[in-house]
């Protein structure tokens, strides 16, 4: 009951603070996909993700393999043997696990190829974005793209395609 209450306290006194000040509302995917440059860099990094991915897979294919090969003649090889085999196949796996996160963890390759093709386009949009509001004396702007709990916004407030305009002509 007390979260609820609290819940309703916040939802009043942030509803009082956004009346108070003058504010607007985008949608920055619909600005984003407004972009040639983004869209072609979103179609290149897929196509990337894609070729490392079967990079990956088949290193791990290579894994599958060998432990198929082991497991074969695993009755009928000595245990020095299988010792080798199954030391061989834990260093293919760990070079496959190794490849695949240099790729696609946070700092990854892929991540690092699309700071370098997103971020440019990201800084001009927000860029873009805060010039626009200061254009017209807009003290916050709103992302309705992101936020999953805006159930409604008046066109009023609503400036998504001003901005895509104003990104087109500056």
């Amino acid at each position: 009951m007390k979260k609820f209450i609290l819940t309703i306290f916040l939802a009043v006194v942030s509803f009082v603070t956004l009346s108070a000040q003058s504010y607007m509302i985008v949608n920055s995917e619909k600005i984003f996909k407004s972009i040639a440059e983004y869209n072609s860099s979103l179609e290149s990094l897929d196509l990337l993700a894609q070729d490392y991915q079967k990079q990956v897979d088949t290193k791990f294919a290579t894994v599958e393999t060998l432990y198929n090969d082991y497991m074969s003649k695993q009755e009928s090889i000595s245990s020095s043997v299988r010792s080798m085999y199954e030391a061989r196949i834990l260093e293919v796996e760990t070079e496959a696990t190794k490849f695949q996160k240099g790729i696609f963890d946070t700092d990854g390759t892929l991540m690092k190829k699309r700071l370098e093709l997103i971020q440019p386009i990201q800084k001009r949009v927000f860029a873009a974005i805060k010039a626009y509001a200061a254009a017209i004396g807009v003290e916050m702007v709103l992302d309705s793209s992101s936020n999953a709990t805006l159930l409604y916004n008046s066109d009023k407030v609503e400036h998504t395609e001003e901005v895509i305009n104003y990104l087109k002509t500056h």
